[in-house]
């Protein structure tokens, strides 16, 4: 997973006294068989990203079973865009989706506001933090959205309310929603299949430049991660004086991120200053 989630998830744990356990990666997937062995039933919880940090696709399938056959909630965090194309977290059969929905419309602007998103089944919808809109119809029959489940919120439940815990991000979903809506379903998908068919253009472009190519075998869909012929940091310093924004450094291998913001044009350029500073 994202170091980042993880550093979050280890200061929630550390302050409920709750016993935390990070999964190995093997070749950049989550280690199956160190997953079995680490849940008993006392596990509450297993929390997976698909795609994951590395960018692969996860046997999310393999996960979800083994996590469910030891009683445990399973929770997925997921890269929105790639739902468009992707199996989505309730038909892997995921108790709850997490993750960041910046990609939904909302700039990058140097790291907020951004956005994030939950989901969770009917069942565990009482049990849902912030305030949750529902969609209905008014007397004329047009559609409508009002606060639902208020029995959940601090005017009702007072200290014991759920949307006690939540902060307002009202205008940053209200953009996401309007950025949806405008896409529409077809538009959706073609963002996320542009994404996928550039990180595919990109990794091969940059395989062919020597002293890189792919560190991990198997389907990824907008990230991936190379091997370097020099240190990263040098890399990315040759692409910083030409205006280009590299990867992220992951030790002696870069993290490479392609989405339909990019040309081909941008990926040639790019190839380009590899291979010069390559030779």
């Amino acid at each position: 997973m994202k170091p980042i989630t993880l550093e979050v998830i280890k200061t929630y744990c550390r302050f409920a006294g709750t016993p935390l356990e990070v999964i190995p990666a093997n070749r950049g997937k989550t280690d199956a068989e160190a997953l079995a062995a680490a849940l008993d039933d006392q596990t509450a919880c297993v929390y997976m990203e698909q795609p994951n940090y590395f960018g692969l696709l996860e046997d999310a399938d393999t996960v979800v079973e083994k996590a469910h056959a030891a009683g445990a909630k399973l929770v997925m965090g997921c890269y929105p865009t790639s739902l468009a194309v992707l199996k989505t977290p309730a038909e892997y059969g995921a108790d709850a989706a997490v993750g960041e929905a910046q990609p939904l419309g909302l700039p990058l602007s140097f790291g907020g506001p951004y956005l994030g998103y939950m989901a969770v089944r009917q069942e565990n919808m009482r049990r849902l933090p912030g305030r949750v809109v529902g969609q209905t119809t008014d007397k004329h029959g047009n559609v409508a959205y009002v606060l639902t489940l208020q029995a959940r919120e601090q005017h009702i439940r007072r200290e014991k309310a759920g949307s006690s815990i939540c902060s307002n991000e009202a205008l940053c979903a209200l953009t996401a929603t309007i950025y949806c809506a405008a896409m529409g379903k077809q538009g959706l998908r073609e963002v996320a299949s542009q994404c996928m068919a550039k990180a595919r253009y990109a990794a091969d472009k940059i395989s062919s430049v020597k002293g890189y190519c792919l560190t991990y075998d198997g389907v990824f869909f907008n990230e991936f991660v190379t091997a370097c012929p020099t240190q990263p940091e040098t890399i990315l310093s040759l692409l910083a004086q030409k205006g280009i924004l590299g990867g992220l450094p992951l030790g002696d291998k870069l993290l490479w991120c392609v989405t339909e913001m990019n040309t081909e044009a941008e990926i040639d350029e790019l190839v380009a200053v590899l291979k010069e500073a390559a030779e």
